[in-house]
């Protein structure tokens, strides 16, 4: 790559606008979260699959919340090298937050898809163990594959770095990248629409509780983007930057907007956070106030969840 190519712009633009992210999306998101955290446990009280799912998903956002202040302070500060261990577990942190998040969005799609599409299956698939034991799962697979790997982006014996930053050639490898897209996002990704979409054209085609399944439509509508919007950009922009760094890409201009897109999706991406917090409370009131005969509990943005068998 060009050695003459500048990003002190770039840096310094991003100085800023990451205060002006992630100030707002750490406080909102921190009390929504801790709210929604207190809702779930304290004032439901009994454990469904809905409850359930998203316990684990407010976990996973507090996750990724509360490494930002660091987030924060390395980007206007170097740390020291002996900080290095500090940092890797900060990252670990971040992105098993992150992941985490994703892997439980499609399991809650999943078993939407599976209570609208196939509610005699669900009958036998579906229930709060099951559900407890998926989050477990999740949780243990990320943690499983993300530490190690993350704590391969620090060479050994670096002078003083920017945390979040400036990761190692064996973080941009083509093996981590591929993984990451495929496993990460796409796959993810394909069954969450896919799931959203059956699930949106069985409400469709029901008779039953036409304007509760009308507003689960569009419910599910806004999950899907609240999951895609975010996390698109910022995957698109991992894929440019990794071609930055095979070489594929050499033009300084290219490179520079390449930089300024991932940093700036990377914290937009953080987002979600806030708009899945402020779904939780129309969740909780459609928990406690549907019919026992036909109980509707829509997860917000990455936790729409249709279900039959609650009572």
């Amino acid at each position: 790559m060009m050695d003459n190519c500048s990003f002190e712009d770039v840096d310094h633009l991003m100085k800023h606008l990451e205060l002006v992210f992630y100030i707002p999306i750490f406080v909102i998101g921190l009390i929504l979260n801790v709210i929604a955290l207190f809702v779930f446990c304290g004032v439901l009280r009994k454990w469904t699959e809905s409850t359930i799912y998203m316990t684990s998903l407010a976990l996973m956002d507090l996750l990724l919340l509360l490494p930002l202040p660091f987030k924060m302070h390395s980007t206007n500060h170097r740390w020291r090298a002996n900080l290095q261990p500090l940092c890797s577990v900060l990252e670990v942190l971040y992105f098993v937050g992150i992941y985490g998040s994703v892997y439980t969005i499609m399991c809650i799609a999943v078993d939407r898809w599976v209570a609208i599409c196939h509610p005699f299956k669900a009958k036998q698939l579906r229930s709060p163990k099951t559900a407890l034991g998926t989050c477990v799962g999740v949780w243990v697979l990320v943690v499983a594959v993300i530490s190690p790997t993350t704590y391969r982006f620090r060479e050994a014996g670096q002078t003083d770095f920017h945390c979040f930053h400036q990761f190692s050639e064996k973080g941009w490898s083509p093996s981590v990248i591929i993984c990451l897209q495929v496993f990460g996002f796409l796959l993810p990704a394909l069954l969450v629409v896919y799931c959203s979409v059956q699930t949106i054209c069985a409400l469709k085609q029901s008779g039953r509780l036409s304007s509760q399944s009308r507003a689960c439509v569009k419910i599910i509508y806004s999950s899907l983007s609240a999951f895609l919007l975010p996390f698109t950009p910022s995957h698109l922009a991992i894929l440019l930057q990794f071609l930055v760094h095979q070489g594929v890409i050499e033009d300084c201009k290219s490179r520079t907007s390449i930089s300024l897109f991932i940093q700036t999706a990377m914290c937009l991406s953080n987002i979600t956070c806030c708009l899945d917090a402020l779904c939780y409370y129309f969740i909780a009131h459609e928990v406690r106030s549907t019919k026992n005969t036909f109980r509707l509990s829509v997860i917000g943005p990455r936790r729409a969840t249709f279900s039959t068998s609650e009572v």
